[in-house]
């Protein structure tokens, strides 16, 4: 039992993720600290917070590193056909045979299709599955940088048939300036501020995690607060994440098919099943913030990326696990 929770740690299933389920209830019992009226400018503060973010993952990525790794490209273009097209398209389809266009919660699910792939704990469980370490770390970054134009080009398509207004110029101007440009200025003075990003690592993980904290406890506290998810019943919601999880699982056993069918060896494998399958909820959470300005939408269209981004940790490092001592057994 010890080391599963050692295990859930690693991926990310520790404090901040119990924090993140307690900004929620925070936000319903006082939304109106999140709202617009709130005396603290939560807004402004998560704005700045969103650049800031950008900025040290730019400095953490070696440009160097990158531009080495490009030779293993079958793998990347599974990877990243995966986060991009497979996993978009899939929800799409399911969109056209059942979904409703006035609903937030489809919207959300395919707000989280189009979203690129997380960085750490990808890699992680790559590592945790003696997977091929180079190529997940590559996929990861370059996923969350290609993320940056293709998740606003995905919603473009889907949000003209919903009841929300998206301007696709508009939206690249800000996430240009407040995300791209920031990352292309982190990554300029990486040789500068990369041992000084080392060294304050831990520092840095936790101001990450506040805005993010910030920003979903102000989404969540404007839905309370216009009672948007009034009506939503228990069940509603453990429906909702038992589809997450087969949506998870469903992508799993389709990165392992479809490595298997282009005869990838066992580590290479084992970075697609990771890092394909993967979203990220930090660049949804940022980048959200930026493409729906309503937050009493954002709240919901959050919230099957939430309970996606749960379970692939806990069932994620589950199946890491197993296949890491069968990786083992074998050598």
């Amino acid at each position: 039992m010890s080391n599963l929770f050692v295990t859930l740690k690693k991926v990310g299933l520790n404090t901040f993720f119990f924090l993140l389920i307690g900004v929620i209830f925070l936000a319903k019992l006082y939304p109106e600290w999140g709202t617009a009226d709130s005396p603290i400018p939560l807004k402004p503060i998560t704005g700045v917070g969103i650049s800031v973010i950008f900025f040290f993952y730019g400095v953490k990525l070696n440009p160097r590193k990158l531009l080495q790794d490009l030779s293993n490209w079958k793998l990347h273009l599974l990877v990243q056909g995966t986060t991009f097209l497979i996993f978009p398209l899939l929800v799409l389809v399911l969109y056209a045979i059942w979904g409703d266009q006035n609903s937030y919660i489809w919207l959300g699910t395919f707000y989280l299709a189009a979203l690129p792939s997380t960085v750490s704990s990808s890699v992680v469980m790559v590592s945790m599955a003696r997977g091929n370490m180079p190529a997940a770390i590559f996929n990861a970054s370059i996923s969350s940088m290609v993320g940056i134009f293709i998740t606003p080009i995905w919603m473009e398509l889907l949000l003209p048939a919903t009841a929300i207004g998206f301007d696709l110029t508009d939206t690249f101007i800000k996430l240009s300036l407040q995300v791209l440009l920031p990352l292309i200025v982190g990554l300029f003075v990486h040789q500068y501020l990369s041992a000084w990003v080392g060294r304050h690592g831990k520092a840095l993980k936790n101001l990450d995690q506040t805005i993010i904290l910030l920003i979903v406890f102000t989404a969540f506290a404007e839905s309370f607060a216009e009672k948007m998810f009034d009506g939503k019943t228990a069940g509603e919601l453990i429906t909702l994440g038992g589809l997450m999880l087969l949506f998870f699982l469903v992508m799993m056993l389709l990165m392992d098919f479809l490595a298997k069918s282009m005869k990838f060896n066992d580590a290479d494998r084992i970075t697609v099943l990771f890092c394909g399958s993967k979203k990220s909820l930090v660049q949804g959470a940022v980048m959200g913030r930026v493409m729906f300005p309503d937050p009493v939408i954002f709240g919901v269209i959050l919230l099957p990326l939430m309970m996606y981004h749960a379970l692939q940790l806990i069932f994620g490092s589950a199946i890491a696990q197993r296949i890491g001592e069968k990786m083992k057994n074998t050598i």
